[in-house]
């Protein structure tokens, strides 16, 4: 009998002593951040607001948090991208997925953007307004969209997204120009604004696609059916490196807080923000973005080792004395993706 009660108790000690060390494990438990290749396209301008063109990798220099790091790939305007070497010099990235490695040489993970050379031109979603406050000048919304569609260039492709309460794929992404357009003409105006849901959308589809990609909202402002905050959005987009430009047809002084929305998320994605209520202005607006999109640069780098696994800040400084002189616009930081 006290044989047995003996044996009893080494059971239960023993569990009881397993169970503190699964405990103490899950305490234990760290996270690591995942580190991905980051994209980061920014603009130059000079005093005068002229896009200055022709810099190259040298001439820049990039900081994560205070942290030096390293150009792995560069790209200027539509041009594909080249691999940046340790001693500076350039060379062409071929069709091997591969090609561009992370850090010690090893190859990044399948789910790791790699701009290949056929990766030369943007991605660009333009996500389209039709809901009912889009009743009035739906027309002529869509013939500037269309503009914009014919005027980029061959390099780029393109997919037309449109909203009202849901987002609709009218066109997914290709380089050919009528379907975009067709697709875009098959629009119809109706039904309440869900903007932020149907823009979190696209960024998901922006995401999954390797290379240089931007999102263009054309929207009428107001935002009556969301269930995502409008900051909750523009982290996404900070954190997946897509700049986001918006074309807003509303005036200023009539919708301020949607104007002050669009302004932010624009700013803090890299991108820019219109606010163009006549159909001149809507084409201006469009001109202005093709511009920004065909004079801008293009870098990728594997973020060095840092113990900060919340906002990441990032700053682009240029090595010359002209540096003084020009202006670099691009999104201010990202957050690192977290994994167990």
């Amino acid at each position: 009998m006290k044989t047995l009660v003996r044996i009893a108790c080494f059971f239960l000690i023993a569990a009881f002593s397993a169970g503190l060390w699964m405990r103490a494990q899950e305490d234990q438990t760290t996270f690591r951040v995942k580190v991905d290749m980051v994209v980061l396209g920014f603009t130059v301008t000079d005093q005068k607001g002229k896009y200055v063109n022709g810099l190259k990798p040298k001439d820049f220099r990039v900081y994560e948090d205070d942290i030096t790091e390293k150009i792995s790939t560069f790209a200027e305007g539509n041009h594909a991208p080249v691999q940046v070497l340790d001693n500076g010099e350039i060379r062409p990235i071929h069709g091997n997925p591969n090609a561009v490695t992370g850090p010690g040489g090893i190859p990044p993970s399948p789910d790791v953007v790699n701009l290949r050379s056929d990766s030369a031109g943007t991605n660009v979603f333009v996500l389209f307004d039709t809901s009912n406050y889009m009743y009035r000048g739906f027309v002529y919304a869509s013939d500037a969209i269309a503009d914009f569609i014919r005027g980029l260039d061959r390099a780029d492709s393109v997919a037309v997204y449109t909203y009202s309460r849901n987002l609709n794929r009218a066109v997914p992404l290709a380089r050919d120009r009528t379907l975009a357009i067709a697709g875009l003409r098959n629009a119809v105006a109706g039904d309440d604004s869900a903007l932020y849901n149907c823009l979190l959308l696209t960024l998901r589809d922006a995401a999954k696609v390797p290379g240089r990609k931007v999102v263009i909202v054309f929207s009428n402002g107001p935002d009556n059916a969301s269930m995502v905050a409008p900051d909750d959005v523009r982290a996404v987009a900070e954190d997946e490196g897509i700049p986001i430009y918006v074309i807003s047809t509303s005036e200023l002084n009539r919708d301020p807080i949607s104007a002050a929305t669009f302004k932010r998320i624009s700013t803090n994605t890299g991108g820019k923000s219109y606010f163009a209520k006549t159909w001149q202005k809507q084409v201006e607006a469009f001109e202005s973005i093709r511009e920004d999109l065909g004079n801008s640069y293009t870098i990728t780098y594997y973020p060095q080792p840092n113990p900060n696994e919340g906002f990441r800040r990032i700053r682009v400084e240029i090595t010359s004395e002209a540096a003084k002189k020009y202006k670099i616009r691009a999104r201010p930081g990202y957050r690192p993706q977290r994994g167990l």
